[in-house]
């Protein structure tokens, strides 16, 4: 696989519809003009994000969206070569889900349902019940929304489907029960940046992280999107502010090279890992 461009987006989005899509043009249009051929937006980009992680008011949730909606087909068109990956909360039937789908000018290469619910999303949200990765012109890839990274069964189920890439979509909000005074001294903000790191060098594949800023309700999201390594190593991030982060890598050479001496899939020992819980 060649040299590519990947970028993980941070920036906010809301209720509005039509403001969000302008906002995604214009984040593809900078992202093209930067060469970029995989480019990962926020968890629920399309509609915004709870606005109350404790308490949420069912008159003001997020749009649901069809699979099949004309707003994503919007974001299809607009993707061209690119390959977009992007967060909405989906429609089926009178059961909604946090999702993602990932596409291109030639319409959905993949799809996700957020399987692990934090807090009150059980309250509005079903879960999805699987992980798989799917072939994209960048390479494989698989997705994860939000908590999904907490659990390292999330990420090493994709990477031993052969994802070559994770992307994490996320509207990640700072601590709601411990709150500091800033950003930076966060536990939320700290535990957000080990798990993309932890899963990137565990599974010695590239994550591509995504996050809102910004804040809605009593919420206030922490940015931090990044490009992550095999090895773990940042390539590149924006820190709390909107922008992209952008790195050039060939995946298919960084990650023979993490595997070169200590192959993590190759040497795991499924036996040993026994639920042994009564």
């Amino acid at each position: 696989m060649p040299v590519t461009r990947i970028a993980a987006a941070a920036a906010h989005f809301g209720r509005d519809l039509e403001f969000d899509l302008a906002r995604i043009r214009k984040i593809i249009t900078d992202a093209g003009a930067a060469g970029v051929g995989l480019l990962v937006l926020p968890d629920a980009a399309l509609g915004g994000y709870l606005a109350d992680l404790r308490h949420p008011d069912p008159a003001a949730l997020p749009p649901a969206l069809k699979r099949d909606d004309p707003v994503i087909a919007q974001v299809i068109a607009m993707a061209g070569s690119m390959v977009v990956c992007v967060g909405y909360c989906e429609a089926d039937g009178d059961d909604r889900y946090n999702a993602a789908v990932c596409v291109n000018g030639d319409g959905v290469l993949g799809r996700h349902r957020k399987v692990h619910l934090p807090a009150a999303e059980v309250t509005v949200y079903r879960p999805g019940d699987t992980f798989a990765a799917f072939d994209t012109p960048v390479g494989r890839i698989g997705m994860l929304i939000d908590y999904d990274k907490t659990f390292p069964e999330s990420a090493r189920t994709l990477a031993l489907d052969g994802a070559q890439i994770v992307a994490t979509l996320s509207a990640w909000p700072a601590s709601i029960t411990n709150q500091a005074p800033k950003l930076s001294q966060d536990r939320q903000s700290r535990l957000f940046d080990l798990y993309d790191c932890a899963r990137a060098a565990e599974n010695q594949i590239v994550v591509v992280s995504s996050n809102q800023t910004g804040a809605m309700g009593g919420m206030r999201f922490l940015g931090q999107s990044k490009v992550v390594g095999p090895a773990g190593n940042v390539l590149a991030r924006t820190w709390a502010k909107a922008g992209l982060a952008v790195a050039e890598l060939d995946v298919a050479a960084e990650i023979a090279a993490a595997r070169r001496v200590l192959h993590h899939l190759d040497e795991r020992r499924p036996e040993s890992y026994l639920d042994r819980r009564p």
